[in-house]
Parts: structure tokens; sequence; C-alpha cells
């Protein structure tokens, strides 16, 4: 597909990265010659310097026979100019970064208007991310498919599980009853591992799970982790994410206090969040975290515009015993360093984001075929989890899932029929209308009949 990526920010490289990775025919545009220049060193990729906005810097990009729009700059309002203008020359489909919270308000409106298929807003997106995880502190990381009845989420092992040394088919008849199951496996210095009965869990790994709620959460209680939601929360950074985060949290009847250094964004958070507790301050001063008792805190969220300050900050939290930690960072490599350090909840605005402009690609890929309703990056990045909808297009249907061959590093997870969630084993079966979620180690998945190896198939007879 030709794509046209609109400024070369964070998000926008992100994405472009991305999509040239999975071979689509990308363009880049952006006013900044250090910006173009490290896309064109680094991404296989065409780059024009210009104005997204401008018809120029459009039609040299040629925009007007382009399959997707992306304007991604640190503007709103030049992201919808540059919808508006590539629609009118021809481009099928336009999305658009629209983050400022008055905006955000009209949504409808301006998308009518000004003719975008898609709206993103990266913070709001991470904040809904958050407010996942401090529901169910247990997890690292929480993704929610069929409109919250399954979930996916990830844990780090610790040396005292009951996990640990002992095969996952030798686990307790009380584990391998539960309406879950282990799907994906992070281990230090390794790929990432699509388990089966014979795998070893060890002390670091990073598992997992997959399944209904009241599963996960009695597995947790096993383990003895469960801990109640959060209701006491303690922001530093008082920024977009910090805003929706808390008018979230407000709503759900949890108590907030934010830390922002801006006195005039004191003073907007103040007047838009009656019931959170602003103060004006450095948050990342310990004696100001310690007067402010931050240890009493259920959950702790750095949120400030450096990604350093982020992660030090929640390290320090976490030496407070505070429960839930959680940090932005958008820097890839910065998140493996604070994994290593014991910090699994890291958020990353620009992944969350180029998950969902990947769903809406393939889906237009795939236009004719199963309907992927959700996707989204795990483990770092390197697997992704996905909901699809069998159709008439989908093969093998009524075929026993012992008798099918997957391509290697896929799982077919779960499966919802008529209305029921089904952890599968080998009798099981793919019909249409079915939910189908799927994990795997390989990208580009755009349909259901990608997961199989056809060549191994017809050797064994299934047609």
């Amino acid at each position: 597909m030709k794509i046209i990526i609109v400024g070369d920010g964070k998000v926008g490289f992100a994405l472009a990265e991305h999509l040239s990775q999975e071979e689509h025919d990308v363009t880049v545009i952006d006013t900044n010659d250090d910006a173009l220049r490290r896309a064109s060193e680094a991404l296989d990729v065409l780059c024009v310097k210009g104005n997204g906005a401008s018809l120029s810097a459009l039609r040299e990009a040629e925009a007007g026979s382009a399959d997707v729009v992306i304007a991604a700059t640190s503007m709103d309002e030049i992201n919808m100019v540059c919808s508006l203008a590539a629609k009118r020359l021809g481009a099928k489909y336009t999305i658009a970064r629209v983050r400022n919270v008055e905006y955000a308000k009209e949504l409808s409106l301006l998308k009518d208007s000004l003719g975008i298929d898609l709206v993103i807003n990266p913070e709001n997106a991470a904040a809904v991310e958050i407010s996942r995880l401090l529901r169910f502190p247990p997890a690292s990381n929480l993704e929610t498919f069929c409109r919250g009845r399954v979930e996916l989420i990830s844990f780090r092992v610790r040396e005292e599980d009951f996990l640990v040394g002992k095969p996952l088919s030798a686990q307790s008849s009380q584990i391998q009853e539960l309406p879950m199951l282990f799907c994906a496996v992070e281990r230090e210095g390794e790929d990432v591992v699509i388990p089966d009965g014979s795998f070893v869990p060890r002390v670091g790994d990073r598992l997992y799970l997959i399944g209904q709620p009241t599963g996960l959460t009695a597995f947790f209680r096993l383990l003895g982790r469960h801990t109640p939601k959060s209701r006491n929360v303690f922001l530093v950074g008082g920024g977009r994410i910090a805003y929706y985060l808390a008018a979230i949290l407000d709503r759900l009847g949890v108590r907030v206090k934010i830390v922002e250094r801006s006195e005039e964004r004191c003073r907007v958070l103040s007047e838009a969040l009656p019931h959170a507790t602003i103060l004006c301050g450095d948050g990342t001063d310990q004696q100001l975290l310690e007067e402010e008792n931050v240890a009493a805190a259920d959950a702790f969220v750095a949120l400030t515009d450096r990604d350093e300050d982020n992660l030090i900050i929640s390290l320090y939290a976490m030496q407070q015993g505070i429960a839930k930690v959680v940090a932005k960072s958008n820097r890839q490599n910065y998140a493996g360093i604070a994994h290593a350090a014991g910090l699994d909840s890291v958020i990353s605005p620009k992944l969350i984001t180029a998950g969902q402009i990947l769903q809406v690609v393939r889906g237009m890929q795939n236009s004719k075929g199963s309907v992927m309703n959700a996707l989204y990056k795990i483990a770092d990045g390197h697997a992704e989890a996905m909901e699809f909808v069998a159709n008439e297009t989908t093969r093998y249907q009524g075929v026993p899932l012992k008798e099918l061959k997957l391509k290697k590093g896929i799982l077919i997870a779960v499966l919802v029929h008529n209305g029921r969630i089904i952890i599968p084993d080998g009798s099981a079966v793919i019909s249409a209308g079915d939910t189908v979620i799927i994990v795997s180690r390989s990208h580009g998945i755009l349909d259901i009949n990608d997961i199989y190896d056809d060549a191994l198939l017809d050797l064994g007879g299934v047609q």
C-alpha cells in the first residue's frame, strides 16, 4: 500500500519503521532536515521536505494516489488541515493525530467536516492503558479483547512462585482447570517463546496469560499476588496523559494527587480536575515526595516529558514499597533497562498508536478476508496479539485444531463460539462467525488464513 506520513517525530518515525518493515511504500513529509536524514538513513522510505498542510508538499508526495495519509505532526491544526487537503487531492483514507483536550470533545463534528477517517490520540490511549493496570495491579500490562470478556496480561516470575522449575503440563489441576492459557514468554537474552506443555518457567521470565478475567484473578490469588484495585494514586507530571488519566480515575472514585512543575499548568489542572489534589513542585525531588508521603499511595505513575526522570523516580517509588508503579517511556531501549531493574509496567504512547494504525492498515489490505477487531504489540513489540472474526473466506472450518499445521511461532489462544469463551484444545474447531484470538511471534498477519502452513497441511492430507 502507498502510505504517506506527515511529521517525523517519535510517533511518525515509529509508524514509518513498522510500516516499512511490512513492505509498504512509505513516504515521509517533514520540514526538519535532521529528522528526514535520520529516516532516510535508518528506514526504507522516501523523504519529502515540506509543510504537510501545503498542497505542494502533498502533491510532491503524490498524496492523490495514496491509500493512507497519516498526519502526525506536533500541531493538531496542521494535522487537521493536512487531512482535509489530502482528502481533496484524492487520498483514500486519512488519519490525524489530535491531542488537544478541547478538540477531543468535538471529534465527531471535526471528522465529518474535515474528512478525517480516523482520529488518534496517543495520550488518551496511554491513559486508558494505565487505568487498566491500576484496576488490576498484579499485571505488568493488560490488553482487552471481545469488549473486555477476554484479557491478556503479563507478569514477572519470582523465586517464591510455585511455577518455577515445573513444566506447564505438570502444574496443579487447579491451574490447568482455570479458563486461561500461557501464551507467550520473554526470557532475557532469548527470542520470545510460544510455550507448550513442556515449557519450564524460570525466575525472571515474563509470562503472558490470556483468558477470562475471572480465571486470571483466580490465578493471581493462587499465586499469592492478588491485590485490590488502586484507590489512592500519585502522579508525577501534569501533561495530557495525566489529565486524561485523572479524569478516568475520578469517574472510578479513585483519589488522585498530581505533582507538576509549571504554575500555569497547575492552574489549568485545578480548574479542570476539581476533585484531584494538584501540587506545584518538582516531582523528581526526593524531599518533596517524602513530605507528600508518597509511600502511602497504592499506585505511582511517572508521566514527565523526560523518559530518564520517569524511570529514576519509578525505581525510587518501588523502593518505597508502593504496590503498583507505572512509567511512561517512548524509548524502547529504556524499557529493556527498566525491566532488568524490576520495573515491568512501562507504557509507550508511540507503540500504542502504532498498533492502532497497523490494525487499520492491515484491515484495509485484507478487506475481503476475516475482520481484524484488535491488534496489540506485546513483549516490547517482538510479538503480536490479534482478534479476528472468521467468515466464509476462512479455510479449514470444522477441522479439529490438532489436525491443522500452523506456521512456527503462532498460537490460537482463544475461540468465542456462539458467545461462549473457549480455551481451545486439540478437538476445538473454527466456524464462521467465531472470534479467534491469535498470538504470533511473526509480523504481518493480515488474515486467519495467514497462520496456516499450507505445505505441511497438504502433506498431512488436510484440504
